[in-house]
This record gives C-alpha cells, sequence and structure tokens, in this order.
C-alpha cells in the first residue's frame, strides 16, 4: 500500500491550500482580534483563547495574495506551540474544507526552476480527483506553513 500522508484542507479566496495536520491544534470560529500597536501588517493582533494569549496571522496578508473582502466563514487554524517556538500562533484562513488523506503519488513536487522564491514555502502540488468528473483534477497548494512561519525571524511573542 502507498504512504499516505494526512493534510488540512483550507481555502484564501478561490485557491486551495493544505498544511500538515500534525501541526494544527485546532481551528476555532472567527472571533474578535485585538490590534496590537506597531505590529507588522500580517500580524492581524492578538485572542484570548481559553486564558491563552495566541497571536493571529493575517495568513492572506504574509502570503502577499489579495485581499478577498469576505469575512464571513473565515476560520482561525491554532497552530501546535512549537511550530513558532513556543508561541502560541493562530492564521486567518478563508474556510476550512476536510482532513484529507493524499497518496504520494498524488503530490507533484515543484522544481527549483523560475519558481525558487516559493519553492521552499510550497511542499508540492496536491492533484485530487473531484466527485462527479475523472478530468476535473483539483489543484491544491500543500505549504510548509511550518517553514513560513520560522521564517519571520526571530518571532516574539508580545
Amino acid at each position: 500500500m502507498a504512504a499516505s500522508i494526512d493534510v488540512v484542507e483550507f481555502q484564501l479566496g478561490k485557491e486551495h491550500y493544505a498544511l500538515d495536520i500534525q501541526i494544527a491544534r485546532e481551528i476555532v470560529e472567527m472571533m474578535p482580534i485585538t490590534p496590537l500597536p506597531r505590529a507588522p501588517r500580517y500580524l492581524a493582533g492578538i485572542i484570548n483563547l481559553r486564558g491563552e494569549i495566541t497571536n493571529i496571522i493575517d495568513f492572506r496578508n504574509l502570503l502577499g495574495l489579495p485581499e478577498s473582502g469576505e469575512i464571513e466563514g473565515q476560520k482561525i487554524v491554532v497552530l501546535m506551540p512549537g511550530v513558532a517556538g513556543g508561541s502560541n500562533i493562530g492564521i486567518i484562513v478563508d474556510d476550512v474544507h476536510s482532513v484529507i488523506q493524499i497518496r504520494n503519488e498524488d503530490v507533484e513536487r515543484i522544481n527549483e526552476g523560475i519558481t525558487s522564491s516559493i519553492s521552499s514555502y510550497v511542499k508540492g502540488i496536491i492533484k485530487i480527483g473531484r466527485e462527479g468528473s475523472e478530468k476535473a483534477k483539483a489543484l491544491i497548494i500543500w505549504l510548509d506553513v511550518q517553514k513560513v512561519i520560522s521564517d519571520l525571524g526571530n518571532y516574539q511573542s508580545p
């Protein structure tokens, strides 16, 4: 049997992305976020999640994607503390679809050509068949969220 990996499929705008399930602690509904003064643009602010201060990152802004304007249905994917050196971090996504199991043969790796600047953040492109049509293969960008967060520099919790 082929090796398989579980990932969380989420959406930013019209595009679908995935992250490794083992770095996701939980998914929570959007809640009021307290902005921090002089914070970088990608840092939306902080929330009090069951007594823990959690930094909230606007993932769309961090990845350089255009604003969507739609805030209904947004979710916060709270990451495991180890992803950011022990800090509590959540990322804002437009929607979370499901946990999907992918096989190695469903993943196309990005080579180091033109896309070298982004290839370090993209583990691969997941090709999955959508129900109803064998021709309609959906593409899901599998992000290395841990690398994206760690590359924010010496991440400091407020």
